[in-house]
Order: C-alpha cells, then sequence, then structure tokens
C-alpha cells in the first residue's frame, strides 16, 4: 500500500475517538447513571486533557522517530478508551470512566501533532496544499459518519459501540508509515518560541474558527428547538455544514496552492458573516446559509493554518506547533461549549461572531503591516 494512502487512512481513523465520543460516552451514561450528563462530561474531561497535555506530551518524544512517538501515543489513548469499555461493562464507578477519558485525551493534542510531522517526509512542499485538502474532506467525512455508526452500535449496547471506536483509532499504530530516524530534535537545540506573534495569529485564527463550527454543531439541537422544530431536525442544520466542508476540502485538493492575502481575509469575513447570519435568528433558509458559508471555508482556511504554521516553524519544533494547533481548534471548542452553557443560544451565537470579528480585524491589520503571502 503507498505510504501517502497509509497516512490517509491514518489521518481519518485518527479523529474517530473524538467524533464519535459525544454519543459513544453519553450512551454508557445513559445505561450506567440513567443519565447523559456524564457523556458530557467525560468529553470536557478528555477535551481538557487534550489542551493541558498537548505541549508537555509532544516534548517528550523529541529524541525518539516521529511515527514510532505517534505510535505510543494512539496505543496509550487505545488502552484508555479500552479500559473504559471494560470497566462499563462490569459496572465499575462512573469516576473512572471520566478519570480514563482524561487519559485518552490527554494525548490526542500531541499524537495530531506528531501525525502532521509525518507527512512532510511523505508528500513534497508542493503537493502539501492538495494533500492537507483531502485530508481535510476525509475527516469531515469521518465526523459525519462516526457519530452515526456510534449511534447505531450504541443501540446494540453502549459498551460495544466505546469498543469499536477504540479499534478504529488504533488503525494510525499500524498503518502510519515509518520516517526511519527522522525525530523532531534532528537539530541540536531548540531555537524560536512556540509563541512568536506570527504563529500565534494562527492560532487565533484557529480557536476562532473552532468556535464558529462548534456553535452549530453543538447549537444544532438548540437552533432547531428554536425554530419550533423537534430535536431530531438539528441535521438542518449540521448536515449543510458538513457538505459545505466537504465542498471546500475538494476545492482546496483540487486547486493544490496556498491561498493569497486576499483569499485569507475573504475566507475570514464569510465565517465572520456565517456566524453573524446564524445570530440574528432570522429564519431556518437564513441560519442553513449560514452554515454553508462556514462549512464552505473551513478546510480552506484549516489547510492555510497548516501550511503556514509548517513555514514559521523550525522543522524540530513543528510537532509541538502541530499540537498547539489543534489545541487551538479545542479551546475553541471549550470558549463556545461554555457560552452556550452559561448564557442563552442567541447570546452564544453573539459572542462568536464577536470573536470572528477580531480575529478577521486582526488579521487584516498584520497583513497591513507585513503581507502575508503565500510560502
Amino acid at each position: 500500500m503507498p505510504e501517502l494512502l497509509r497516512w490517509y487512512i491514518s489521518s481519518s481513523t485518527f479523529g474517530v475517538p473524538q467524533a464519535a465520543g459525544p454519543i459513544a460516552f453519553s450512551l454508557v451514561a445513559l445505561s450506567l447513571t440513567g443519565h447523559t450528563s456524564g457523556g458530557a462530561a467525560m468529553m470536557l474531561a478528555m477535551t481538557l486533557a487534550q489542551v493541558g497535555g498537548a505541549i508537555p506530551i509532544a516534548r517528550l518524544g523529541r529524541s525518539l522517530p516521529i511515527a514510532t512517538v505517534l505510535r505510543v501515543l494512539v496505543v496509550v489513548r487505545t488502552l484508555a478508551l479500552a479500559a473504559i469499555a471494560g470497566l462499563a461493562a462490569s459496572g465499575a464507578s462512573f469516576t473512572w470512566l471520566i478519570v480514563l477519558a482524561a487519559v485518552a485525551g490527554s494525548v490526542n493534542g500531541a499524537a495530531h501533532g506528531y501525525l502532521r510531522a509525518v507527512l512532510n517526509h511523505l508528500a513534497p512542499a508542493s503537493r502539501l496544499p492538495r494533500t492537507l485538502g483531502i485530508a481535510a474532506t476525509l475527516n469531515e467525512l469521518t465526523f459525519v459518519l462516526a457519530p452515526v455508526a456510534a449511534s447505531g452500535l450504541g443501540t446494540v449496547s453502549p459498551v460495544f459501540a466505546v469498543l469499536v471506536l477504540a479499534v478504529v483509532g488504533a488503525v494510525p499504530a499500524l498503518l502510519i508509515p515509518s520516517t526511519g530516524s527522522a525525530h523532531i530534535a534532528a537539530i541540536r537545540g531548540l531555537p524560536g518560541s512556540l509563541l512568536r506573534p506570527s504563529i500565534l495569529l494562527w492560532l487565533m485564527c484557529a480557536a476562532g474558527g473552532g468556535a464558529a463550527v462548534a456553535a452549530i454543531e453543538i447549537g444544532a439541537v438548540a437552533l432547531a428547538l428554536n425554530f419550533g422544530y423537534e430535536p431530531a431536525l438539528a441535521i438542518l442544520f449540521t448536515v449543510p455544514l458538513c457538505l459545505a466542508s466537504v465542498a471546500g476540502g475538494i476545492w482546496v485538493s483540487v486547486r493544490n496552492r496556498m491561498a493569497t492575502q486576499k483569499t485569507v481575509l475573504v475566507q475570514l469575513f464569510i465565517m465572520t458573516l456565517g456566524s453573524a447570519l446564524a445570530a440574528l435568528n432570522l429564519s431556518v433558509a437564513t441560519t442553513v446559509i449560514a452554515t454553508v458559508l462556514i462549512g464552505s471555508v473551513l478546510a480552506p482556511l484549516s489547510t492555510y493554518y497548516s501550511l503556514r504554521l509548517d513555514t514559521l516553524a523550525a522543522a524540530q519544533r513543528r510537532a509541538e506547533v502541530f499540537a498547539l494547533l489543534r489545541t487551538a481548534n479545542a479551546m475553541g471548542v471549550i470558549f463556545t461549549s461554555a457560552a452556550l452553557t452559561v448564557v442563552s443560544l442567541s447570546m452564544a451565537l453573539i459572542m462568536v461572531t464577536a470573536l470572528m470579528a477580531i480575529v478577521t480585524l486582526v488579521v487584516g491589520i498584520a497583513s497591513v503591516r507585513r503581507p502575508v503571502s503565500p510560502a
């Protein structure tokens, strides 16, 4: 099997535990406690652990081959998820399931960083835009199909659903291509700060985009209820979002070029406009259009952030920077989750729109001072 194909499969299956986790964990919690809130607690623990563990864990693998570190981290996550299934089957205290969810999440950010770093050894720079576009498309398909699969498997057995997502999530440990002896500390010393303004700029954009997408995905049920529909019709908003994102990924793949300064600003404006339309709460049709706007630029922007950080990070710090990119996106999700928990849906959407407007403005100002050029 070609190495790049193995990487694509590894990349698309890597996100299965996170994509299927909310439903699988909620079904486990419902079977053990009678309430689904425990599933949310498990996902919160997983996400917070991902944010906290990304950089420290990424740095632990400096002296080891990149692919080897990735395999170890994926195995740790797989064992934690398998343990969740085992303890759930035995009726253990739910507290242990939350702890194990945190263990599984703690390696997610670092593992993603190493997964992205492996790609630099498989594809030349000229092919990275197309490769990342294809990966983004496959990732969106994962986030569409994995929850559906988890729901179906969960009707058979919630424990079995968790076990399956653990097994599928372990695929990268088996298929990821070897990078030989290449590791992130190949050059002596670690020059350059990870938190330079030029890097922070794109991490901030990733957080804003993560918040905007999460506002639709997490708030979909609330949006459906807001317009007088049944909760099941939340798919009116999530499906267009995902389909538009897949289309955006295909566009990046076909184009196979890094975006220009003007294109990035336009895409950020489109995401801000989509957030604003959703916040206006005008009609179902307007909100669906908003989700399409947000989804259409999701893959192009995420591809640009990855390519841009690739040029800004020292070779031996790429795994850490890509882990930060994943963490920034997670922080955007946490921001939206907290907003939806504390304030009303409309206020949360306004807050997300304000965040995206600030991000777009900052990028615009930074572009004027120092033009953002393609790599």
